[in-house]
């Protein structure tokens, strides 16, 4: 059944959860510069993840470990910049909230009082209570992140699919439950069983966003390079490609080498 989509000039943390009740779904896309922001602002998508997955996309890093506060800062600030519409979350980078509530909370104040963000989001549940309520008691929008959290990569070995087994759905449906009583607004459900995220969509007041989690949770996000086709090694399932830009871009920039070298350009309608 079709649901009358609401237009929101800007979107809040208020708006994602009158989407899951108004069942309209939630489109969210990462950005790490202002003009890719600017262009998914611009088309309308709801929500901006500054994610740290720029450590990979972005500097070329097998993880999303080495990433700085101080550099996921700078990214943010540069899509901040570019945005009319977009809710604007960003990654806490690992190392920066999950043994110290209180360095949870410096960090979290950082990101929004540098940068000019409107949430943030954390990988976990209830190992990082804690840090989560203190950055929710200063006021902070805190979204979750449950199933595979590439932040505790060496600690699971693989990217494979999570909570296939009934103890760690178990836990999953738990923390994700933990996540919603202690405040967040939202919660990423990455790479697990469809069933598993429907499941806990359903138990759910507040938005339940996959990524690699089925259809029937209220939103999805993918890394904005994977869906325009910039990157090629990176084929999970549940990448939906709507361009091929590697190719395109290729292509083009093989033309322009071409056209100096040949001296095809600048012509004479191209200089002054």
């Amino acid at each position: 059944m079709s649901v009358a989509k609401k237009e929101y000039k800007r979107v809040t943390v208020k708006s994602l959860v009158d989407m899951k009740k108004n069942g309209e779904r939630i489109s969210m896309l990462t950005a790490y510069d202002y003009s890719m922001a600017k262009i998914i602002d611009d088309a309308n998508v709801d929500v901006i993840l500054v994610g740290d997955s720029a450590s990979n996309v972005m500097a070329g890093h097998e993880t999303t470990l080495p990433i700085t506060l101080d550099q996921m800062i700078y990214h943010a600030s540069s899509v901040i910049r570019a945005i009319n519409r977009c809710l604007v979350v960003v990654d806490i980078p690992f190392g920066s909230y999950q043994s110290d509530p209180k360095e949870a909370l410096r960090s979290a104040i950082r990101i929004m009082k540098e940068s000019g963000a409107h949430a943030i989001k954390v990988e976990g549940g209830i190992e990082i209570k804690d840090s989560v309520k203190r950055i929710l008691n200063a006021g902070i929008p805190v979204m979750g992140h449950l199933g595979l959290t590439p932040q505790s990569i060496y600690k699971f070995g693989t990217y494979t699919v999570r909570a296939k087994e009934e103890a760690e759905a178990k836990k999953l449906k738990e923390d994700a439950l933990l996540l919603q009583k202690l405040g967040c607004f939202a919660i990423v459900l990455e790479k697990i069983p469809a069933t598993l995220a429907k499941e806990v969509a359903e138990s759910l007041t507040i938005p339940v966003i996959g990524i690699g989690a089925g259809g029937d949770v209220d939103g999805q996000v993918l890394v904005i390079h994977d869906l325009l086709g910039m990157t090629k090694e990176f084929n999970p399932r549940f990448l939906r490609r709507y361009m091929n830009l590697y190719e395109e871009m290729g292509s083009a920039i093989s033309q322009y080498v071409d056209d100096v070298k040949t001296r095809d350009f600048p012509n004479e309608e191209e200089q002054y």
